[in-house]
C-alpha cells in the first residue's frame, strides 16, 4: 500500500483538528450545564459537598476554556498548510486523485464554517 500523500495527511490533520474542536465546544456546554444545575440546586440542599462541586466544576470549565484558543490557532495553521499543500498539487501538474482535491476542499470549508460559528 502506497504512503498517504502530504495532501491526504494535511486533510486529516483539518479534519481531526475541527472535530477535536467541535468535542471541546460540546464538553463546555456540558460543563456550564452542570454548574448551573448545582448553582440552583445548591440552595435547595444542605450539602457540604456541593460548594466543593461547584469549584471543581468551574475549575474544569476554565481549563476547557483555556484550551480553545491555542487549538483555535492550530486550526488556522492547518488550514493554511493545507491551503498550500493544494496550491502545490496545481502547480505540480501531477496527477492526483479527485477525491483528495474535493475532501481538501470540504475540509477547508467545513473548517471555516466552524470556526466562523464560533466566533
Amino acid at each position: 500500500m502506497a504512503p498517504p500523500s502530504p495532501l491526504s495527511i494535511a486533510t486529516s490533520s483539518v479534519q481531526r483538528l475541527v472535530k477535536e474542536e467541535a468535542s471541546y465546544q460540546t464538553e463546555l456546554q456540558q460543563q456550564q450545564s452542570r454548574i448551573q444545575n448545582l448553582q440552583t440546586s445548591n440552595g435547595h440542599e444542605d450539602d457540604g459537598n456541593a460548594e466543593y462541586q461547584l469549584r471543581q466544576e468551574r475549575k474544569a470549565l476554565e481549563e476547557t476554556k483555556a484550551v480553545l484558543p491555542p487549538l483555535r490557532g492550530r486550526i488556522n495553521e492547518a488550514i493554511e498548510n493545507l491551503e498550500s499543500q493544494l496550491e502545490a498539487v496545481k502547480e505540480s501538474g501531477k496527477e492526483t486523485p479527485v477525491e483528495q482535491i474535493t475532501k481538501a476542499k470540504e475540509a477547508i470549508s467545513s473548517a471555516k464554517t466552524a470556526y466562523r460559528e464560533i466566533a
